[in-house]
């Protein structure tokens, strides 16, 4: 359900950053609560046009190609993954995207993995930033510094921990956009209000032999993202 009655429209200008293989809840948490904010332009954008495939098998439509996107964007998003993000790292031209936008945009935000991506294009240099806990540590190659957090603000750096920390990362940018009577009114209207039926939602709450088998499940992908991080920061 969305807020069908909420005060005037913005002018702000919002970019989403799809590739193949992004996770979609890590976009599609954020992009609910910030199209609470009613802004101008709100759009998914990709290399070209060409529908865009995620990690689950979900087919997206981008609304917009890289050549689309003027500069000066008042929130640019990225969005994580596994495999998709280590290629999205690698790949120039989305680099260049990510490192020209980034330059000018108001906010320059990530969730799960996609702050490795921001780090690849250069973004995080000197910078206190979070990612998926797995992948926490492997900023640094980029010039980071990790932080464990749901979600982490460094000026305009708002980066997300992993997956659903997408819809904390989302209500975090309507309070800045906003005020936080609103940010609470599209918090309220989502009906935001956490209450997991198990509590192993991260590596200090989880069994210990639970945190291990999903390192261990993650170990062959963490190994190559490390070594491409070396490589690239």
């Amino acid at each position: 359900m969305t807020d069908t009655a909420p005060p005037a429209a913005g002018s702000e200008r919002m970019a989403l950053l799809i590739y193949p293989g992004f996770t979609a809840l890590d976009l599609f948490g954020p992009h609910h609560m910030l199209a609470g904010v009613r802004p101008a332009r709100l759009d998914l954008v990709a290399k070209t046009r060409a529908p865009v495939v995620s990690d689950t098998g979900v087919t997206i439509t981008p609304g917009a190609g890289f050549a689309d996107i003027e500069p000066g964007l008042d929130v640019l998003l990225v969005p994580g993954g596994t495999e998709g993000t280590l290629a999205a790292m690698q790949d120039a031209e989305t680099r260049a995207f990510l490192a020209a936008q980034g330059a000018r945009a108001r906010y320059v935000t990530s969730v799960c993995t996609g702050s490795l991506i921001l780090g690849a294009a250069g973004l995080l240099q000197g910078r206190r930033a979070t990612s998926h806990w797995l992948t926490l540590n492997v900023l640094s190659a980029f010039g980071a510094v990790p932080v464990a957090g749901r979600v982490v603000e460094d000026g305009n750096v708002i980066t997300g921990a992993g997956v659903s920390a997408g819809l904390d990362l989302g209500l975090t940018l309507v309070n800045r956009l906003r005020d936080r009577a609103y940010a609470e009114r599209v918090q309220l209207v989502a009906e935001y209000d956490p209450r997991p039926p198990l509590a192993a939602g991260n590596p200090e709450l989880a069994p210990a032999d639970v945190t291990a088998s999903a390192r261990a499940a993650f170990a062959p992908f963490l190994a190559r993202v490390e070594a491409s991080a070396r490589a690239l920061g």
